[in-house]
């Protein structure tokens, strides 16, 4: 096992339900210094686990683990951290109870100020609901998160965003197999696709039209669809998929008794020095979303990834995207 977990008890969610026994899984990465300013929070994403962000850790990289202390700590509902696939009756495969980011957020407030006397944060970042968190990372503590860094996510979910979990939830749904969260075996024909529903928004037009596939090693649209969408999703758990859809489809940074569900109020309080980078082909995450949510923001700059990878050029996958994304962070680490 190379992560660690944190206990976190009985925890009572924004719903009002209470998870028993819950934890978080986590991942650090270097050394926390004397000071304990040295920290960056770089939370997961939808079907991801933390070793699916270490493509931005190294080195020499911005989040260099010899200068930083780097916590990725795993979504609840990814499998690693309390989800419907590890969690125990009552609450075990779809009866798992809802959990927002919110939720989220504050059990990882909860791990870095209970395990690691932690007050500060140099830097919240992530991708995709990864962003979300980070988002949400800077208005639930704006004393606390000193930069800020979302790429390819939004600080509340739009309304076209919504219609994308709506249809992968349908096509994982429609397996027979499924059985109402109750399945004996995995529902392998919901789960591929979902691969296939998926493929059609990851990236962009473009990206299909030029072929781009071809540079992570496929040969056809065909061999692309089915080697890399279907076998993405094909070892994730279901409910735990569906957990985490239903996070991202309710995510808003303003639902909760501080803000009351004034988004606008929200973005204002963000103390952070920010730098909001969307992808200018991302179908779903849209920069057009983010702009408006970035003039909001007191000290933020609108910095857009212009690729033609769509929302994966987020993900890693392309080392020009990457590195735009890298020096990015660079800069904003580097101011005083």
């Amino acid at each position: 096992m190379d992560y660690d977990i944190f206990h976190l008890g009985d925890v009572r969610l924004q719903s009002g339900v209470t998870l028993p026994h819950a934890f978080i899984a986590y991942k650090t990465y270097g050394t926390l210094n004397a000071a304990k300013d040295n920290v960056i929070i770089f939370p997961t994403s939808f079907g991801d686990q933390h070793y699916q962000n270490e493509w931005l850790i190294g080195e020499d990289k911005a989040l260099n683990p010899n200068q930083y202390f780097i916590i990725i700590p795993n979504m609840l509902g990814n499998g690693l951290s309390s989800s419907p696939s590890n969690t125990a009756s009552p609450y075990d495969q779809s009866h798992f109870p809802h959990v927002t980011i919110y939720d989220n957020v504050a059990v990882q407030h909860r791990l870095i100020t209970e395990r690691f006397g932690i007050k500060k944060i140099a830097l919240a970042t992530g991708w995709s609901m990864g962003a979300i968190q980070a988002f949400h990372w800077a208005a639930s503590y704006p004393d606390m998160v000193e930069r800020l860094a979302p790429f390819a996510g939004t600080a509340k979910t739009w309304p076209h965003n919504i219609v994308l979990i709506e249809g992968i939830r349908a096509a994982l749904q429609a397996d027979v197999a499924w059985n109402n969260g109750q399945y004996t075996a995995p529902p392998e024909v919901g789960l591929r696709t979902l691969g296939r529903v998926y493929a059609s928004w990851g990236f962009s037009q473009p990206f299909y039209r030029e072929e781009c596939y071809k540079a992570l090693g496929y040969e056809t649209l065909s061999e692309f669809i089915s080697g890399f969408w279907e076998e993405s999703f094909v070892p994730s758990d279901a409910n735990d998929l569906l957990a985490m859809m239903w996070t991202w489809q309710h995510a808003d940074i303003s639902q909760n008794d501080r803000y009351k569900g004034d988004f606008e109020t929200a973005l204002r309080s963000i103390q952070a020095r920010t730098v909001v980078m969307p992808v200018r082909t991302d179908l779903y995450f849209t920069p057009e979303d983010s702009e408006y949510e970035t003039k909001h923001i007191p000290n933020a700059t609108f910095k857009p990834i212009e690729s033609i990878w769509g929302h994966l050029a987020g993900f890693g996958l392309n080392p020009v995207d990457t590195a735009f994304i890298d020096n990015t962070l660079k800069e904003l680490l580097g101011r005083n």
